[in-house]
C-alpha cells in the first residue's frame, strides 16, 4: 500500500470512529477491505478512475455475492469521503455498482405461536409457582418478545439495570448506541419476581456460575419451551422473538422510524426488511382468499 493510499485510509476510519461511532471490529473490516483494494490497484486506490474500479470489480466477481457487495461499499465510501473532504475532485464510487445481494426475510413468529409459549409457560408456573428456573424464563421470555432485546443484551443486564415501574431503561447496545428499551408491566413483574431471587451484590440480572447466562443456554431454554408447547425447536431462538416483536408491532401500525430506534438500528435499512415480512401475511392472504385465486 503506498502511503498516500495508506494516509487517506487512516484519516478515512478517523472519520469512521470519531463521526459515526463506528466500533472496533467494523474499523478493522473496512481496513481489511480497503488493504486489499489498495492491494489489487496496486497502491491505486485513493486516485482510482472507472477503469481501475471495473478492475477491481472483475477481481472479486468471483467472490460470494454479500462478501463482493460488503468490499464495494466500503471502496464507494472511501471515495466518497475523499471527494467530500476535498481529497479528491471527484467521486468515481457513485458509479461503482454492487453486486445485488438478495436479503433473505427474517424468521418470525405467528402471535398464536408467541401465545403459545407463553401460556405453556403460565401453564408450567401455576404447577410449580416457586420454581426459580421458571421465573427466570418468564422474565427472559418477556424481554425478548416484549423489549425486542438482543440475546447478547439480554444476558449481560447489570443486576440493577431495571427499576421497577420505571417502564424502560437505557442501554448501551451494538457498536456503543445508546437506546431507550420499553420495559411492559408484564415485563416489570416478571423480572422484579426473579430480580427478588437474585443476590443484591450480583453484578448480574441473570448470573450464572462466575459470570453471567450464556446466550447458549438461553437458546437451550427456548428450545425446551418450544418443545413444551408444541412448537418446533428450531423454529424458535432468541433472535426470531426479537423478530417477532419487530414484525408485531409494524403488523399493529406502529412507525417505522420508532421500531428503528427500539431495537437499535443505525440504519433504517436494517429495519425496512421487518415491513416485508408485514407485508408478506397481506400478499398470502390475498393469494389464498381473493376469489379470482379458485378460479380455473
Amino acid at each position: 500500500m503506498s502511503d498516500n493510499d495508506q494516509a487517506r485510509i487512516a484519516l478515512f476510519l478517523d472519520m469512521l470512529a470519531s463521526e459515526r461511532g463506528a466500533a472496533k471490529n467494523t474499523r478493522l473490516a473496512y481496513a481489511a477491505d480497503l488493504a486489499q483494494a489498495s492491494a489489487v490497484l496496486s497502491a491505486g486506490l485513493a486516485r482510482a478512475d472507472a477503469a481501475a474500479l471495473a478492475r477491481l470489480a472483475a477481481h472479486w466477481a468471483p467472490l460470494a455475492r454479500a462478501t463482493a457487495a460488503r468490499k464495494t461499499s466500503a471502496v464507494r465510501q472511501f471515495l466518497a469521503f475523499l471527494h467530500r473532504e476535498g481529497l479528491r475532485a471527484d467521486d468515481p464510487g457513485k458509479d461503482f455498482a454492487r453486486p445485488q445481494s438478495p436479503r433473505p426475510l427474517p424468521r418470525t413468529l405467528a402471535p398464536g405461536a408467541v401465545e403459545a409459549l407463553f401460556t405453556t409457560l403460565a401453564g408450567r408456573r401455576v404447577a410449580a409457582p416457586q420454581d426459580p428456573r421458571l421465573i427466570r424464563l418468564s422474565a427472559l421470555i418477556e424481554l425478548l418478545y416484549g423489549s425486542g432485546l438482543r440475546a447478547s443484551e439480554l444476558v449481560s443486564l447489570p443486576r440493577h439495570a431495571i427499576r421497577e415501574h420505571a417502564g424502560y431503561l437505557i442501554l448501551a447496545g451494538k457498536g456503543g448506541r445508546e437506546r431507550l428499551v420499553p420495559i411492559g408491566r408484564a415485563a416489570d413483574a416478571a423480572v422484579m419476581a426473579h430480580a427478588a431471587l437474585v443476590p443484591r451484590e450480583s453484578k448480574w440480572l441473570f448470573p450464572s456460575r462466575r459470570s453471567h447466562l450464556s446466550r447458549l443456554r438461553l437458546w437451550q431454554l427456548l428450545k425446551w419451551l418450544a418443545a413444551e408447547a408444541g412448537l418446533p425447536p428450531e423454529h424458535i431462538s432468541p433472535h426470531v422473538l426479537r423478530h417477532a416483536f419487530a414484525t408485531h408491532l409494524l403488523e399493529g401500525g406502529a412507525d417505522l422510524r420508532a421500531v428503528q430506534t427500539l431495537l437499535g438500528h443505525a440504519d433504517i435499512s436494517t429495519t425496512q426488511i421487518y415491513t416485508h415480512v408485514a407485508s408478506q401475511a397481506l400478499i398470502d392472504l390475498v393469494n389464498q382468499r381473493h376469489p379470482l385465486v379458485q378460479k380455473p
